[in-house]
């Protein structure tokens, strides 16, 4: 008898069954339970994303779907909340154990595809299901994160809110695809654009090439707005190791010897003092001069 996912991520009445394994080891030091009737490698704990929606699959009996935030995650899409838990569309109903949402929703056969193995969600009904979410920043940075990593137009989930408009939260779609913007790289990138736009200030463009004809190349500003030749950065952790602090350097010098006002922020800036980002980004906007190139 074949028992999906044995001996990593499996379940334990099934392994038992085919004889791969007794109910007593089992309770001994190789393996842990992870979900009712749902066991793990001991090694394999703490379970990462993958095997996190691994073992909701598994206890789903195979039935399941990722979706939510666990979808958007397996797809290449960093942007879930901390703590999110694992979502899962199931046919029937059933008791969500810890760390699982269970839910039932339409679904079309076209809006399932897999991932490492698993049966999950594609990217545009992921952000469909997001978009659909009652944090609309929450929404917005989902459907920022989807778009940019696969690559199509946020508009398209119009065309699920038609074919799913009794659905909850559809209603909610057209403004998060009003807000969202396809060339946003990054969750923080996207909070920092809604921040500026909830301020009454002009939409800065995302992701805008500065070009340098000196080394011939470009330099891509996270926001900006061009006809004033103001630049806005997010600052993360990945550009403070001591490599990139110096090509971050470089790169600030030459954009303001090309008439720029570079300003960034990390993400302490974004939490602990928004106005004082927003005062800052409409005084450069209300002080530049008027027709610059």
């Amino acid at each position: 008898m074949d028992v999906p996912g044995w001996p990593l991520i499996f379940r334990g009445s099934a392994a038992v069954r085919a004889g791969l394994v007794t109910a007593r080891r089992l309770q001994g030091p190789a393996f842990v339970r992870v979900l009712p009737d749902t066991w793990a490698a001991r090694h394999l704990v703490p379970l990462g994303h993958a095997d996190r929606c691994r073992a909701v699959s598994r206890w789903s009996g195979g039935r399941g779907v990722i979706a939510g935030w666990a979808a958007a995650e397996l797809s290449g899409a960093p942007c879930a909340p901390a703590g999110a838990p694992v979502e899962v569309l199931l046919p029937v109903r059933a008791r969500a154990p810890a760390g699982v949402r269970v839910r039932r929703d339409r679904l079309h056969p076209g809006e399932i595809g897999w991932r490492d193995g698993i049966r999950v969600t594609t990217p545009l009904r992921t952000a469909f299901d997001l978009a659909r979410g009652e944090d609309e920043t929450d929404a917005v940075v989902a459907v920022d994160a989807l778009a940019f990593r696969h690559g199509f137009s946020p508009d398209l989930l119009l065309h699920f809110a038609v074919r799913y408009r009794g659905l909850r939260g559809v209603s909610r779609v057209p403004g998060v695809l009003g807000l969202a913007d396809r060339r946003a790289a990054s969750p923080p990138e996207t909070r920092l654009r809604l921040l500026l736009v909830r301020a009454g200030l002009p939409r800065p463009q995302a992701q805008h090439p500065v070009l340098d004809d000196v080394r011939r190349r470009a330099v891509w500003l996270d926001l900006a707005y061009p006809a004033v030749r103001v630049g806005i950065e997010y600052e993360g952790a990945d550009h403070t190791g001591p490599d990139r602090v110096l090509r971050v350097a470089t790169r600030v010098t030459r954009l303001v010897d090309a008439g720029w006002r570079i300003y960034r922020y990390t993400r302490f800036d974004l939490r602990d003092e928004p106005r004082r980002i927003v005062a800052e980004i409409g005084r450069a906007l209300d002080h530049a001069p008027s027709g610059t190139p």
